[in-house]
């Protein structure tokens, strides 16, 4: 097993809280992390259809069977289980009673701060890292490997090639999870949408467009990209609304969680297609972004991310939220340096105050230098 990032934070945790729990993407590794980090733990999956019934119809029954010390799957399934779970631990006013796991974020989120509010830590884990590839041995040979191949787990587990992995992936989410999640008619339209958003990567979203070349209305659409965020497919990246300057951009930027994900809903056969495509840049932009989210998310953090960008062009490809200062980081798929990369940063730091210090490019070459208007920072550094 490659070893996760987040296990020690949900070992911490589980000392701390009655409960954890663990959201992240279907396949992500939710499963094999707590299985792994708790052996002695019972695990029972709310995906089979003979638990579901027993937790639904008789929870009492369920609880009294597995009283602590129990992993819970796909929790979500049996939301009103929840409320029973609180009542029982909070008699038994212990810590590590339930490690709770659940992929459909909307859903058991709403659950959750219904029934273990005060009771619960919440961790959220994504597909592997570019440090826990590499750690692990197996790290694609270059950048566009990497962001054709994506980084779910079982890629890995099973050597099983990209265009045999997301295609099935898409398949069994469309039909299994978005049914579950919202009654969504039009499931040509829908995937149709996955599509589209894969084509808009990096870019500002344009719901009126998608609805025009969907066939639906504004309102569906609104609704079916909170179906793909609650489900961790899709994030939508949020401006900085700081009053640098009156002409600011207020439209959020379109990101997936995986790479591998979105080259397929491109079409992208091989990843030696990836260099010469015309999103290559916004691959690698996302990929960058996904590094740091995942950084955060391994933490036990909530991370606090936003770009910034004027109505002139002026644009910081991410801005990092400290608490007592923010970072800028701009993304530049490039591999050969050129001064000019750090033309917006610089221009942000003069409006903003920021110096050098908090000032980064990542960019796709091999040197790493700290120059007098910020670092350069190579990809295999991050």
């Amino acid at each position: 097993m490659i070893e996760r990032t987040l296990q020690k934070k949900l070992l911490y945790l589980s000392t701390k809280f009655p409960f954890v729990l663990i959201t992240g993407p279907r396949q992500s590794g939710k499963s094999t992390l707590v299985r792994h980090t708790f052996p002695d733990y019972s695990y029972i999956s709310l995906e089979e259809s003979d638990n579901r019934i027993y937790a639904e119809e008789d929870p009492r029954g369920f609880i009294s069977e597995y009283p602590e010390k129990t992993i819970i799957d796909e929790v979500q399934r049996v939301p009103k289980l929840l409320s029973y779970l609180q009542t029982h631990s909070d008699l038994a006013g212990k810590n590590g009673m339930y490690i709770l796991t659940g992929s459909q974020n909307f859903q058991l989120l709403s659950s959750v701060d219904q029934s273990l509010a005060g009771r619960v830590a919440i961790l959220t884990l994504l597909p592997f890292s570019h440090i826990e590839m590499r750690d692990g041995g197996i790290l694609p040979q270059n950048i566009d490997e990497e962001i054709f191949n994506g980084s779910y787990p079982r890629l890995y587990d099973n050597g099983l090639s990209a265009g045999d992995f997301y295609p099935s992936y898409i398949d069994t989410y469309v039909e299994r999870d978005v049914r579950s999640v919202k009654d969504i008619g039009n499931l040509s339209a829908f995937v149709r949408l996955l599509k589209l958003c894969a084509g808009r990567i990096g870019q500002l979203l344009n719901m009126s467009s998608l609805a025009t070349e969907c066939g639906v209305t504004i309102p569906t659409i609104n609704s079916w990209l909170s179906v793909l965020q609650s489900s961790y497919i899709i994030y939508l990246l949020q401006p900085d609304y700081r009053n640098f300057s009156k002409r600011l951009v207020k439209t959020p930027k379109l990101y997936f969680y995986d790479t591998g994900l979105a080259c397929s809903l491109l079409e992208i056969k091989q990843a030696s297609q990836v260099s010469n495509h015309y999103l290559r840049g916004g691959l690698f932009e996302n990929m960058v972004i996904n590094e740091f989210l995942k950084r955060g998310f391994n933490e036990g953090d909530r991370p606090s991310f936003t770009f910034w960008r004027d109505s002139n062009g002026n644009e910081v490809d991410l801005l990092i939220n400290r608490g007592d200062h923010v970072d800028s980081v701009e993304i530049k798929s490039g591999q050969t340096y050129s001064t000019d990369f750090f033309r917006n940063l610089k221009y942000w730091g003069n409006l903003s105050g920021a110096g050098k210090d908090h000032r980064q490019v990542v960019y796709a070459g091999s040197q790493h230098r700290n120059t007098s208007e910020g670092e350069l920072i190579p990809w295999s550094m991050l």
